[in-house]
């Protein structure tokens, strides 16, 4: 059933509390001023449609600032003097690698806590705007074959893209030796929502979540590798068998698993299998998004009378739009608060925490816990005091052991990587 648009978008699930019932007043996004701104089961990223999934919007709520469940958080500098760290992942013996976004720069953190730059072709990297050195994977089988994976701005014949390639770090971690490009032609423009964030899959696909480089048509448009999330084989970069339009005759199409996105910032998997996204919405309704095949998240700044302006003040799910549109799991309300990368965290000592997907938040500088039944719907928000006096926070990442590592993205110099570790 259909509620009319107005009450949709505005209607809240049931089984939640006052608390949660509440709008949320937070501040706006600033991505776009100045700064950039259990075991699982089979894997859901490759079996749900969209014609299964609620098209309801998520709820929003005021994050509880209380400790009530959350464990104490014991917050240890492990890097500093990094500029716009972007995104990390670890790689074994207790080291991380990390890129860098206006620096263009890979860099591995060890155990000790030593920052080596890697031998990296940071000339080819297109920085501009939001865009240059940003999405991380690396491949589940790094300790047998080195691979690595990152997205990028890069300078081509006709102009710049943001393009998708794959590496092998030396064995002894100090060159990334060039594997070849899995996919390009992300469009941009002034560099102004590049995306873009990496995952790897249980079922071995690499997700890519891109932004829609401020271009009206992108999102909505199956032929644009923008406003998109993708997948494809991270060795061959050809698209993945299993996306909802792998047959397709036009070639960028057969790519595209999810459509209708604005800035796609974060991927995480939790446990279940399922894939979701976290996305910067305008002036209102930042988004965390349940991602299912082939669904359309209903994000079109196209103005009605026929300018090719890029009209931000549309719906971030616009449920007038032709077909099923899939509404957020959970979204910010107006104004906006700028969240960006995120995972799942587990362990028993998260405590109360323990399955929640933590989100690092830029402009309202703090890390949300978001928990989610399982089905997916928000059944409460938690932003310990002890995360909100380190700035913005642009990635969490959870490292072996269980502790998370967060990475600042408050530029000049002045930025650092820090491990949180409950108690």
């Amino acid at each position: 059933m259909h509620l009319p648009r107005r009450a949709r978008q505005v209607s809240l699930g049931t089984g939640l509390t006052l608390a949660l019932a509440l709008g949320t007043t937070v501040a706006c996004n600033a991505e776009d001023a100045g700064r950039d701104p259990a075991p699982s089961g089979p894997s859901a990223s490759s079996s749900a449609s969209v014609s299964g999934q609620e098209t309801e919007p998520a709820n929003t709520a005021s994050p509880e600032t209380d400790a009530r469940g959350v464990p104490d958080l014991k917050v240890t500098t492990i890097a500093e003097g990094l500029d716009h760290p972007w995104d990390a992942a670890p790689i074994g013996n207790g080291a991380l690698l990390f890129t860098q976004r206006e620096r263009a720069t890979l860099s591995v953190l060890t155990k000790g806590g030593t920052v080596r730059t890697v031998d990296f072709p940071s000339e080819n990297v297109w920085v501009s705007g939001e865009t240059g050195l940003m999405g991380l994977a690396v491949d589940p089988n790094f300790a047998k074959n080195r691979r690595f994976y990152t997205c990028q701005g890069a300078t081509t014949s006709t102009g710049h893209d943001v393009r998708v390639k794959a590496w092998k770090l030396s064995d002894d971690g100090t060159k990334a030796l060039r594997r070849g490009t899995l996919v390009a032609g992300f469009p941009t423009s002034s560099g102004r929502h590049g995306g873009c964030r990496l995952l790897v899959a249980d079922d071995g696909a690499l997700h890519v979540g891109t932004g829609d480089a401020a271009i009206g048509t992108n999102p909505e448009n199956l032929r644009s590798l923008g406003g998109k999330t993708l997948r494809l084989n991270r060795f061959t970069g050809k698209p993945w068998p299993g996306n909802p339009f792998a047959k397709a005759t036009n070639q960028r199409k057969r790519y595209v698993y999810t459509y209708g996105h604005r800035n796609v910032q974060g991927l995480a998997q939790r446990n279940d299998g399922t894939v979701w996204n976290v996305e910067h919405g305008s002036y209102r309704d930042d988004e965390v998004n349940k991602l299912v095949k082939g669904g359309d998240y209903g994000w079109n700044p196209v103005s009605s009378n026929g300018s090719t302006t890029y009209d931000e003040s549309v719906p971030m799910t616009d449920f007038s739009l032709p077909g099923r549109q899939v509404g957020a799991r959970w979204r910010s309300g107006d104004p906006t608060v700028a969240p960006s990368g995120g995972t799942f965290v587990y362990g028993k000592k998260w405590g109360g925490l323990r399955g929640t997907m933590a989100v690092g938040v830029l402009k309202d500088t703090e890390v949300l816990f978001l928990r989610f039944d399982s089905r997916g719907r928000l059944k409460g928000v938690k932003a310990p005091q002890s995360l909100k006096q380190y700035g913005r926070i642009r990635q969490v990442v959870q490292i072996p052991g269980n502790d998370v590592v967060l990475l600042t993205d408050n530029g000049d110099g002045n930025d650092v990587i820090l491990r949180v570790s409950p108690r």
